[in-house]
């Protein structure tokens, strides 16, 4: 059964083919999903656009990590977030792999470069945990460097707390089977095929191996200060609302709350990580 023009021309209002749908007995659940998720999506966004003044006004420096596996989502979190934000007081970081010179300088000073200027909120789509997780497991870096690093990154993001920037590290968590679902529709489509790398192919060959560094990584790199927020993103939808409403909660912004949404996030999709927490890629 479908609607028939007659059906469209009647409905005047969503209610009016909400009633229709259910008298012909016409399935809408996915629909109203999306309508609602889109609803949702728009007025966390325009309290992410109170937040960027409230940041700019008080000259706070802000950065949002988002860090995962390939095909977790972050791509597409990042790109809702920022989409209706000033760009002048905006931006998204996504570096290349490190020049000649910048192998042979400090590791975190390439970052640092990146880190933003007073008024600004940054979008690290990967940032220097790339050396805990990524590198490590591809063997793009030494024993030494990483041990280095691990040691180094709580000292390093102390000194940024210490100097008044405010950092939010997001884990966007995807389960194996997701993984590969996700993976395989990159592949397929002409339009995201460029996505997919030969680091992603490896992706579900060494599942374990990320996930060990991923807990090390965690249990070495989780502090007071900064800790780490998982995020479950096996429906991507969802996670991008919860890790909005997870950013605004954490300021007192001006006209907080002002569009009536529940800007609290849901503690089943996103959480602060803890040993015991239930993660889905494991």
């Amino acid at each position: 059964m479908k609607f028939t023009a007659e059906d469209l021309t009647e409905a005047k209002t969503r209610k009016d083919l909400i009633a229709i749908a259910k008298k012909k007995e016409i399935p809408i659940s996915k629909a109203l999903k999306k309508i609602k998720y889109e609803a949702e999506l728009l007025e966390l966004q325009a309290e992410l656009v109170n937040l960027q003044k409230y940041i700019a006004e008080k000259k706070m420096r802000v950065v949002v990590i988002f860090e995962g596996r390939d095909a977790a989502g972050k791509g597409g979190a990042i790109k809702r977030f920022k989409e209706h934000l000033n760009p002048r007081a905006s931006r998204v970081v996504a570096l290349t792999k490190p020049t000649e010179v910048e192998k042979g300088q400090w590791y975190f000073r390439r970052y640092i470069k990146a880190l933003p200027n007073p008024g600004e909120i940054v979008f690290f789509d990967r940032s220097w945990y790339n050396r805990a997780v990524v590198e490590p497991v591809m063997d793009f870096c030494t024993k030494e460097q990483y041990e280095k690093f691990i040691l180094q990154a709580p000292e390093f993001e102390h000194l940024l707390y210490e100097d008044n920037l405010k950092i939010i590290k997001f884990w966007f968590s995807i389960s194996k089977s997701e993984q590969k679902k996700r993976f395989d529709s990159r592949l397929k489509n002409p339009l995201k095929r460029w996505k997919f790398s030969p680091v992603d192919m490896q992706g579900q060959q060494l599942w374990d191996r990320y996930t060990h560094y991923k807990e090390q990584m965690f249990s070495k790199t989780h502090t007071n200060f900064s800790p780490w927020i998982i995020v479950k993103t096996n429906d991507k939808k969802q996670a991008r609302l919860e890790s909005m409403r997870y950013v605004l909660s954490q300021f007192d912004y001006k006209g907080k709350g002002i569009s009536h949404i529940s800007i609290l996030p849901d503690p089943n999709v996103i959480m602060r990580y803890h040993r015991g927490a239930i993660q889905i890629d494991i």
